[in-house]
């Protein structure tokens, strides 16, 4: 490939590459796997660019090759779950827009609790931080931030209705 197609393919990647995987995320609702489909389409994109047209047919063949290799990766035998019982059809297909309902819920619900424990379970649960971590960066003692993360974990669980969920 000449140098000016190697540049517009680059920057073609770059502004296209978080679409993708974004893309291949909502249908397989994996960040690891979405990243491999994102690549495997840009790397077809690639074998095909001096042959494609610019513009939005090109972001559509993009697109179109990231679904694509979604639906490759899962009928390979490695990416397979293997069930115990072979005759059990197992859990249904997760649905990218129920997990996007749900986040969305899960935000309103976290807007809810006051400002102290949405800190803390943000902090403790999304980002990760150990208990220490999140009392440093909050300025309070280990105990608060275990006794706000419980009360603010007991609130979310009542404002999600966790028990009628389950029960369900």
């Amino acid at each position: 490939m000449r140098r000016r197609d190697d540049d517009e393919f680059t920057e073609f990647a770059a502004i296209t590459i978080r679409r993708l995987r974004r893309t291949a995320y909502l249908m397989c609702g994996d960040w690891h796997r979405a990243e491999d489909a994102a690549q495997d389409a840009l790397v077809k994109v690639y074998r095909r660019w001096h042959r494609i047209s610019r513009g939005d047919a090109l972001i559509g063949y993009a697109h179109k090759a990231v679904v694509t290799a979604v639906l490759d990766q899962s009928r390979r035998p490695w990416r397979r779950e293997h069930l115990e019982d072979p005759g059990d059809s197992g859990p249904a297909a997760p649905d990218p827009l129920q997990a996007v309902d749900d986040r969305t819920v899960v935000i309103e619900a976290l807007a809810r609790l006051a400002p102290g424990q949405r800190a803390c379970v943000v902090l403790r649960h999304y980002a990760d931080f150990s208990v220490e971590q999140t009392a440093e960066i909050l300025g309070i003692s280990p105990g608060g931030v275990k006794s706000q993360t419980s009360r603010g974990l007991t609130h979310l669980r009542e404002l999600l209705g966790h028990s009628e969920r389950s029960a369900s």
